[in-house]
């Protein structure tokens, strides 16, 4: 009897973990059952991938979409769409900046049920740890957090305290026993926080002002000092949002001798320079900044050397109205999680070589890996239908237009990519297509698998 799935795709180039192979790929009960060339059998949808490559969906694991509480910024609906037009079919929202933040079961319940309404790709939500709710990290974990985050440093909203010493030990010392990892906003606070009082007093608020007020020694310093906590307690550690290539040093030095450590980086620490944010403006402010063209080079070296787990967005979007004024005072943060794989595709393959298994690895695999998600971030049997189709040598210019966020804003309006999303699957069901949502919201909550 011939076979008949849900759906088949046929004739792509399939980014595997073993590497790249043309093959066809069939989808049934929203999972991955069959591998091969020329499958036999029939299925209710059959898509032609002819000249397409077919990536795993992307997994982000660092956006900000701000629902509930604060969705003049950003929204779960438009968020979400964002993702899939980007090749996403997973994210893992931080728990600040809606409001409240998530820092206890009340709060963690009330952001899911708007993602179970409106989430159009799965979804997994990070607790917060902060002094105040050092007595909820087991509420939160019950809730199927993903892990946690804190911040060394201010973290912009006054709800969501920096972690001081004390509740890092506390809390890393209960993360471990949990089981679930800690990552942290690594700049310190007290240069970064005299630093820019000082900047201020003299009405220095330029962005070189900016830059001065965030030297790389407050990363630097920090993700050292938060490796010998994780080290101490045997809290599994991750620096988020890693910007200098010496603290990626310190990260591997710290795995070398057993810490179960590791790092994300974000796109715009690999495409942009301190240069390109002089010329762009507050559109490309952020926290840690981005940093000078030399160790730029040296980041993608330590990307290209395995140092980087992976790849995410930090989406952080606002009001564009308060990224008006001087540089050094207006809200720190980009819009970006819709150009993630697309950039990686330009910067990353087409300019560096950089394989694309390695990729899929980078923006897939790792992350559901390391946050213990089963069955999602590779294409192999068993795994979710998860796919990003792409016509890797097709070029667009980004347009304000094609941006699904709630404002059409992002420093990347106006550059040339190669390498087109054409349309998302998620458990084998299509969300995007040729610049159009075409499904309803079918996101899942995903829990790690402790």
């Amino acid at each position: 009897m011939s076979k008949r799935y849900d759906v088949v795709i046929r004739n792509g180039m399939l980014i595997c973990p073993e590497g790249v192979k043309k093959a066809d790929v069939a989808v049934s009960d929203e999972k991955i059952v069959e591998i091969g060339c020329e499958l036999s059998g029939d299925a209710k949808e059959t898509i032609d991938a002819a000249g397409k490559y077919v990536f795993p969906g992307a997994t982000d694991g660092h956006v900000h979409f701000n629902d509930p509480g604060r969705t003049e910024w950003e929204t779960i609906t438009t968020g979400s769409s964002a993702l899939a037009a980007g090749g996403g079919v997973a994210y893992f929202d931080m728990p600040l900046n809606c409001n409240p933040c998530t820092l206890d079961a009340k709060n963690f319940n009330a952001k899911l049920a708007v993602a179970q309404k409106d989430s159009l790709v799965d979804y997994g939500f990070w607790g917060g740890l902060t002094p105040k709710n050092l007595d909820n990290l087991e509420e939160l974990a019950e809730c199927g957090v993903i892990g946690f985050k804190a911040f060394s440093c201010f973290s912009g909203i006054d709800e969501f305290e920096r972690m001081d010493d004390f509740t890092a030990l506390v809390g890393m010392e209960k993360l471990a026993k949990l089981g679930l990892p800690l990552m942290v906003h690594c700049e310190n606070a007290e240069i970064t926080r005299d630093l820019t009082t000082l900047a201020l007093a003299n009405n220095k608020t330029t962005v070189r002002d900016y830059f001065a007020a965030r030297p790389p020694i407050t990363e630097i310093e920090n993700v050292s000092r938060m490796i010998t906590f994780a080290e101490e307690t045997g809290c599994k550690l991750i620096i988020a949002h890693i910007s200098t290539a010496k603290a990626v040093e310190l990260v591997t030095q710290a795995r070398s001798r057993g810490v179960d450590v590791c790092c994300e980086t974000i796109g715009h620490y690999l495409i942009l320079t301190d240069d390109d944010v002089e010329r762009l403006g507050t559109v490309a402010k952020c926290s840690p900044p981005i940093r000078n063209n030399g160790n730029q080079t040296k980041m993608w070296a330590k990307l290209l050397n395995g140092e980087i787990a992976f790849v995410s967005s930090d989406h952080s979007p606002c009001d564009p109205k308060l990224k008006d004024g001087e540089f050094l005072k207006v809200w720190g943060g980009i819009s970006a999680c819709q150009t993630t794989l697309p950039g990686l595709l330009t910067h990353a393959y087409h300019e560096r070589k950089v394989p694309l298994e390695e990729i899929a690895r980078l923006t897939a695999q790792n992350v559901n890996e390391i946050f213990k998600i089963q069955g999602k971030g590779k294409i192999a049997l068993g795994y979710d239908g998860d796919f990003a189709l792409v016509d890797l040598d097709k070029e667009f210019t980004l347009q304000a237009e094609d941006l699904f966020y709630k404002y059409q804003v992002s420093p990347y309006v106006g550059d040339r990519f190669r390498g087109t999303v054409t349309q998302t699957i998620l458990r084998g069901t299509t969300v995007f297509k040729d610049g159009k949502i075409v499904s309803n919201p079918i996101g899942k909550h995903l829990r790690p698998n402790l």
